[in-house]
């Protein structure tokens, strides 16, 4: 009876995993098509990148009534040395959107080809239709979720700002968890804590920051950020998205004042 049985049924479960292998689900990834490093241990074990080891701080987002501005400093550090002096952090991406990027700056520079390759796919279209703002933050929490959830993340946290279709500004911070935000201040590092307070306390109730309102708290926040975080630079870069189109502008300088330095007690 088990051999007509085994000739008339079909089994239960087809097309299924040669021995020793894994079940290729549809749509899924199966083990053996992952890359080599995340499923082989070396000498040494299985090797994650564990913490950052060149970086950059703070980028500050913060939307106004026509647009979103970007800023960060250009200093990329090795630990606590400043070895990297020249570095621009805030990208644009296409005349839609912004992006700004603190931690590490391999993975940020990793990062920025996928965009690259994302950006060359839509010209190769050539319908006229770009990624938006919001589009680009939405992928980039699956890819930031994707790496944490291999525990091989990317360490890094972004600024991603810009104008939607109906010309409406959007900005939003994306970290290493993939856990994304919007808000008309958006900020990373040390911007968090010593630039936010800043801006929101400066915001007018019924409306939006204007584009010179929105200018002079990033020159007044970068100035704070260059005196309280050892991590910042006097130099900084400021990306301005509008409907008529993103760019990056400067490098602009920090005008020092140290005369505060000898009222400082306890040092």
């Amino acid at each position: 009876m088990l051999n007509n049985y085994n000739g008339m049924a079909q089994p239960l479960w087809q097309n299924g995993p040669a021995p020793g292998e894994f079940y290729n689900f549809t749509g899924g990834q199966t083990v053996q098509k992952l890359p080599r490093e995340l499923t082989t241990a070396g000498p040494y074990g299985t090797k994650r990148s564990t913490a950052a080891i060149t970086t950059g701080s703070s980028v500050l987002g913060i939307r106004y009534d026509g647009g979103v501005m970007l800023a960060a400093d250009t200093l990329v550090s090795y630990g606590s040395l400043a070895r990297y002096q020249n570095i621009d952090r805030v990208f644009k991406i296409n005349k839609n959107i912004l992006l700004g990027g603190s931690g590490d700056f391999a993975d940020i520079q990793s990062i920025m080809r996928n965009i690259d390759q994302k950006m060359i796919e839509d010209q190769c279209y050539d319908d006229n239709i770009e990624m938006k703002p919001k589009s680009l933050a939405s992928w980039m929490t699956r890819v930031l979720y994707n790496r944490r959830s291999r525990m091989n993340p990317l360490y890094i946290d972004v600024v991603v700002g810009g104008v939607e279709q109906n010309g409406t500004p959007y900005l939003a911070n994306v970290d290493l968890r993939g856990r994304a935000y919007e808000d008309f201040v958006v900020a990373t590092g040390f911007a968090r804590h010593l630039a936010v307070p800043l801006v929101r306390e400066n915001k007018p109730k019924d409306k939006e920051f204007t584009a010179e309102e929105a200018s002079q708290l990033i020159r007044k926040c970068m100035e704070v950020l260059y005196y309280r975080d050892t991590r910042n630079s006097s130099t900084y870069t400021v990306g301005v998205c509008t409907p008529n189109g993103c760019g990056v502008e400067g490098p602009y300088q920090v005008n020092e004042n140290w005369t505060f330095a000898a009222t400082i007690k306890g040092y």
